[in-house]
């Protein structure tokens, strides 16, 4: 007896899964469920597939530029794979109030990296909104960003931007648990900006480019830009050197682990072994000794990224043995090439700036 592909078993599953977001989306769209709209402008920064898509840095970017226009910014994320539930403060604007463990290693990023920024984790972003209306009612944001929230139609939003890989394969895609569609990709016509990133392969993101100009919607491209290694003490500030000289065994518990070591070796850095874990994976007291042991080893430096590192800041005992050990991690920010004064503009008219 021949065995099924087991893409086949799970394509019902995946049609099932379209069917009931199509449901769900013409709910929205007849005005039979109605968003709840804050009493500020919001932005929803989200995606159509599962996975790393680089949303965290999009937000980051988004929420310097508001910063930069004196803007007071709001961020509300899921923050997932944090250890609390409901809604939480991550950051008053003033001060880090939660960890990684406690807020989830993406928010706690964004938080640190954010300092003015309010910050709040909240699986439902419209109980998220609303703890921020009530707790800064006297001081309120200018502006709320959402992370991750294309398909959170619970909340309205006036201006709604996704991303879309092309490193994933666009023209095949399928529905999960199939594939790692989270709804059709026609809807991606309900966006107002789409972002192409993570572009591997010019000819297939000149085709996939194409493909979405079909939506109506503007296509803008972006890249990753890598900033260089950040030592996280003082003592491994000889590791974080970016020289060709730095060999380094990296590690990664994130969606997409091959695009870091490729930005690594674009520092510079020779990467000569490498550890990959589930995105978003708890960090174990075992996990690290294991880790550091094998760099002691091999002679090698560790590297990881930011969003690991804070994941690991979440445990103080992880922490004190990467800092120990010389830990280094990989700095990137988000950069558009083309297009970029588009976005700005769109961005400034909603806060008025």
């Amino acid at each position: 007896m021949h065995k099924r592909p087991l893409s086949i078993l799970l394509r019902p599953l995946g049609l099932l899964y379209g069917l009931i977001a199509e449901i769900r989306n013409t709910l929205f769209e007849t005005a039979l469920l109605t968003p709840w709209r804050p009493p500020c402008p919001v932005v929803s920064i989200g995606n159509i597939t599962a996975g790393g898509t680089g949303k965290t840095p999009m937000v980051d970017w988004i929420t310097k530029y508001f910063l930069s226009l004196g803007c007071r910014v709001a961020i509300i994320s899921r923050g997932y794979g944090r250890i609390t539930k409901g809604v939480q403060m991550v950051s008053d604007g003033r001060h880090l109030l939660l960890s990684a463990r406690e807020a989830g290693d993406e928010t706690a990023m964004l938080a640190a990296n954010n300092p003015e920024a309010i910050v709040v984790a909240a699986e439902k972003r419209k109980e998220g909104a609303r703890f921020i209306q009530k707790t800064f009612e006297n001081f309120p944001p200018d502006v709320i960003i959402l992370d991750d929230a294309f398909q959170h139609r619970q909340m309205a939003r006036d201006l709604d931007i996704v991303i879309v890989s092309a490193s994933e394969p666009f023209f095949k895609a399928r529905m999960l648990p199939e594939g790692r569609l989270r709804e059709p990709l026609r809807n991606l016509a309900r966006a107002d900006i789409i972002l192409l990133g993570k572009i591997t392969d010019p000819d297939e993101a000149d085709a996939i480019e194409h493909a979405l100009t079909a939506t109506g919607r503007p296509v803008l491209r972006t890249r990753v830009h890598t900033l260089g290694l950040e030592p996280v003490t003082d003592r491994s500030e000889e590791s974080a050197n970016t020289g060709v000289q730095l060999q380094a065994l990296a590690f990664a518990g994130i969606a997409a682990p091959e695009e870091f070591l490729a930005s690594l070796r674009r520092t510079g850095t020779d990467v000569r072994a490498h550890r990959f874990f589930r995105d978003h994976q708890p960090y174990t007291t075992e996990t690290v000794r294991s880790l550091i042991r094998e760099a002691k080893e091999k002679g090698l430096s560790l590297v990881t990224t930011e969003k690991d590192w804070f994941r690991l800041l979440g445990d103080p005992q992880l922490k004190e043995l990467m800092e120990h050990a010389g830990c280094s991690y990989l700095k990137i920010e988000t950069r558009i090439p083309e297009g970029e004064e588009k976005l700005r503009m769109a961005l400034r008219d909603l806060v008025g700036r």
